[in-house]
């Protein structure tokens, strides 16, 4: 069982990383611990915790902040996943890997049943969990470690897209059934080459010097 300030912590998190609790929002101790129907002194350890993590900023007497996505920072998130991703594909397909394409095929299944509730929040996961799939493959504990530290991010990145609109759920589904493809032939060029366009259409960005 958890503690009431990790109960907390893991709430507000969620919040933050689904877009419940979108960037620039200013919210208080008071009402998030009337909400999980607790006393403040666990919210209050739960948003220290979180402003060390650097997803709130706290405002004495004001409240806390929900800490934006910076422009810079989605670009780098999505310029390391590229580096990691096309690596774990490279070293991926030089190995048998009909167990991974099954895999990815179930994720799609997935994606698609998701799609069309409008679940953007668990698409969201699903998505995340379709890219990682591969990498684990790959069979490098460091390089999954680090593809993990980036993962929350990347979730919060997704839910964004998804939530305001700017995001096909089809289309990002169509482009996860070619990404799925290039890896059954073994095809790591093109891989890389739709990794890049699939990447900078769900989240706008110019990836420059790929």
């Amino acid at each position: 069982m958890y503690s009431s300030t990790e109960v907390a912590y893991r709430e507000v998190k969620e919040r933050i990383l689904t877009g419940a609790l979108p960037g620039g929002e200013l919210i208080s101790e008071g009402e998030i611990a009337t909400d999980l129907g607790m006393s403040r002194t666990p919210v209050r350890e739960a948003f220290l915790r979180l402003e060390v993590e650097g997803w709130m900023r706290l405002y004495p007497k004001r409240g806390a902040l929900v800490v934006p996505i910076p422009p810079a920072e989605a670009e780098h998130v999505v310029h390391a996943r590229y580096v990691v991703e096309t690596g774990a594909v490279r070293a991926v397909i030089a190995h048998e890997r009909s167990a991974l394409i099954a895999e990815l095929h179930v994720s799609l299944d997935q994606q698609r049943e998701l799609a069309v509730a409008a679940d953007f929040d668990r698409f969201a996961v699903a998505d995340t969990d379709f890219h990682r799939a591969y990498v684990v493959a790959a069979g490098n504990p460091l390089l999954t470690g680090f593809y993990d530290s980036l993962r929350e991010r990347q979730r919060r990145m997704n839910s964004a897209a998804l939530h305001c609109g700017s995001t096909d759920t089809a289309r990002i589904i169509e482009q996860h059934t070619r990404l799925a493809h290039l890896i059954e032939i073994g095809d790591a060029a093109g891989f890389a080459t739709a990794l890049v366009d699939h990447m900078s259409g769900v989240h706008q960005l110019e990836m420059r010097g790929l």
